[in-house]
């Protein structure tokens, strides 16, 4: 059985190196970051 499970998991890591999944939330930028807003605090401050 171990050595099934580890066969298993080699043909899982060759399939993922040959062709990788593509997962849409490990590239979706949910918004402005934390640089975005320093940058508006900033702007926001020397209108004054």
């Amino acid at each position: 059985m171990k050595v099934w499970n580890s066969i298993v998991k080699l043909a899982a890591a060759l399939r993922e190196f040959v062709s990788p999944t593509y997962r849409p939330e490990r590239h979706y930028m949910r918004g402005p970051g934390p640089a975005c807003s320093r940058r508006h605090t900033l702007d926001m401050g020397s209108m004054r």
